[in-house]
């Protein structure tokens, strides 16, 4: 009798403890969304992201597709909601101030989330192999490359191998903000949507209501992102 009632209470301790690890643990009970379906449209693509970001703001992130179950579902097809083009930036991980996991964005990253045609190539991808409804162009508060593209153009200065192409790609935003770093920010994403929208690929996308591109502004004051154009 002793040996069965032992038993009986480990198993109900260790189920216990199983229990509270799923609700404290943030592991399995938060690596699990509550609702899988992929978001279709654009505005419902975005209205997630903006959810995801309301609660890394908050303190109160989910952290959701971040377990093994998610990983198995994902290893063999991927389709993710959204493209999020931001800057390099360590502070600015898009899975994390989006409240998102694996598999549900496609990241591409760039100082100062400039393009060329590698990058456009990479952004394009999801949109036209995958049927991805949004893209986002992520600006953020205190960006370094802005920051040093203006003081380099502000002092006639070159910045070395090839950081001055970055330079050159910001200078059009710099003559438009007059020099103020945080309006560059802004002015320059507007600018980078306005390119992708003309894109040859992109654009007919567009028009059938298939594809939305939103720029944004990150704060990491707030954590907050808001939407630039």
């Amino acid at each position: 009798m002793p040996n069965k009632i032992f038993s009986r209470r480990t198993m109900l301790g260790a189920t216990g403890l199983a229990a509270g690890g799923l609700l404290l643990d943030g592991g399995a009970a938060h690596g699990r969304t509550r609702d899988a379906r992929r978001p279709a449209a654009p505005d419902e693509a975005w209205a997630k992201l903006r959810e995801g970001n309301r609660r890394w703001a908050a303190g109160a992130a989910i952290h959701p597709h971040q377990d093994q179950a998610r990983r198995s579902e994902v290893a063999q097809k991927q389709d993710p909601y959204a493209v999020v083009v931001s800057c390099i930036d360590s502070r600015v991980g898009p899975e994390l101030i989006f409240d998102a996991g694996l598999g549900d964005l496609f990241s591409v990253r760039s100082a100062a989330q400039t393009i060329d045609p590698l990058v456009s190539g990479a952004i394009e991808y999801g949109p036209v192999e995958l049927g991805t409804p949004l893209i986002v162009v992520l600006g953020h508060q205190r960006c370094g490359a802005v920051t040093a593209a203006a003081h380099a153009l502000s002092e006639g200065t070159r910045l070395p191998g090839d950081l001055q192409r970055i330079v050159e790609d910001l200078r059009p935003a710099y003559k438009s903000a007059r020099g103020d770093v945080d309006r560059m920010i802004r002015i320059h994403t507007t600018r980078t949507v306005a390119e992708l929208k003309d894109g040859k690929l992109l654009g007919p996308r567009i028009a059938r209501g298939r594809l939305k591109i939103v720029g944004a502004y990150y704060s990491l004051d707030t954590g907050l992102v808001s939407r630039v154009v």
